[in-house]
């Protein structure tokens, strides 16, 4: 679906404005999502680099920080200097959000601790986002996303059990974050709403939220003495669940984790007699007996197309859905209704297809609203509107901005 920008699309978080001094993909989830919704986030970045974010290119495009730093406002501010340091706290009482992901402690060495954040602004929120969290023996350590990512357990049971664990193909663990510090900074404006009260700091690892999605492992493990394994694209509590390749070579992914829709989908493939069979009809007996499942239910696959197969899952009310690549996302009739994904107009592109604004809210839609910013470009708007008759192009010359 193609899409303008909306620059006068409703605000729910109108007014809040927020610092982001942080660097790479956790910070800038976090604002993503306010920026989507209303908030206006200032990213504070290297006069000399900018943000990490941009460096990371496909066809020698930052495809990376054209989608999440949409909606964003960009001054360029050399924290390593007195100046640049002494300007940020004059930012400070402007804003109602600092969100940061320096390794723990050194926001305290540049003299920007939330003791003296607080003291310019008492009712500031402050996001620290670090590998291991402010506190711990780890909490010094650089954390990147790969290395929680494998000390969390998700490595640990993501793969086949022939083969090494699997690390995600993606920036897993700082998404996660992302959207858990996003929901944290809303509760913690929703107490200062509420009492009156000061800001407060909000600790979020890379680490604890990844354990979160994790679910009952841990509980597992105390039930079971052992770790969940990995089991591939299969489930250790039931089965049918995996992916199967059809005829034409392309892939369809079920999950019969519902007792119910493991008897449909039996009944779909012409095996009603699986249902009253004692190998198969209790998820423990058709986890105990998987590889059988999955033989039979691949096999019903593999000799029919992908459309052949989808028309028989979807008549019967199978939860049975293709395996996309995003070339094949774009084109989903479904996706292209709902606006899954939007064509935003891009300087270098001509038309940039990114996913949409979630959640979708009735009264005040979140909107895309403008594009990710050139490198400083709003340093006339925010430094010169701070009122303190700053010497933008002496300050640029000494490298500070």
């Amino acid at each position: 679906m193609d899409l303008d920008y909306q620059p006068d699309a409703p605000r729910a978080l109108d007014g809040v404005r927020v610092l982001d001094i942080s660097r790479l993909v956790a910070g800038n989830a976090i604002t993503h999502v306010l920026a989507d919704h209303g908030a206006e986030v200032v990213k504070v970045e290297d006069p000399a680099r900018g943000d990490a974010l941009r460096e990371w290119t496909a066809a020698g495009v930052a495809c990376s920080w054209k989608v999440y730093a949409r909606n964003k406002k960009s001054i360029s501010l050399n924290l390593r200097t007195e100046a640049g340091r002494a300007i940020l706290l004059d930012l400070v009482p402007t804003a109602r959000v600092l969100v940061e992901n320096f390794r723990a402690g050194a926001l305290e060495r540049m003299g920007l601790g939330p003791e003296t954040l607080h003291a310019r602004n008492p009712g500031l929120v402050v996001v620290r986002v670090s590998g291991y969290g402010q506190t711990g023996p780890y909490a010094g350590k650089p954390g990147f996303g790969t290395l929680v990512e494998a000390m969390s357990g998700f490595a640990y049971k993501n793969g086949f059990p022939d083969k090494p664990p699997a690390l995600p193909p993606l920036a897993l663990a700082d998404m996660v974050a992302g959207l858990y510090g996003a929901f944290g900074v809303m509760v913690a404006l929703r107490e200062i709403e509420r009492k009156g009260g000061p800001g407060q700091v909000i600790d979020l690892s890379l680490l604890e939220p990844l354990v979160s999605i994790l679910g009952p492992d841990a509980a597992i493990h105390r039930a079971t003495g052992e770790a969940p394994p990995r089991v591939g694209n299969a489930s250790s509590t039931t089965s049918p669940r995996n992916a199967y390749r059809t005829r034409d070579g392309e892939w369809i992914a079920m999950s019969g984790s519902m007792q119910s829709m493991a008897m449909r989908i039996f009944r779909a493939i012409g095996r009603a007699d699986m249902c009253d069979d004692p190998r198969f009809n209790t998820p423990p007996a058709r986890s105990a007996h998987r590889e059988e499942v999955d033989a039979i239910v691949g096999g019903f696959i593999a000799e029919r197309t992908l459309t052949e197969a989808m028309e028989v899952f979807d008549r019967a009310g199978v939860t049975a859905g293709p395996i996309y690549s995003a070339a094949q996302l774009k084109e989903d009739p479904h996706a292209r209704e709902r606006g899954v994904l939007v064509n935003l107009p891009d300087d270098e592109l001509g038309r940039l297809p990114m996913h949409n604004v979630i959640p979708r809210l009735s009264e005040t839609p979140g909107a895309i609203r403008t594009p990710a910013p050139a490198l400083g470009a709003h340093n006339e708007e925010i430094l010169g509107g701070l009122g303190l008759g700053l010497d933008l192009a002496r300050l640029r010359e000494e490298g500070t901005i």
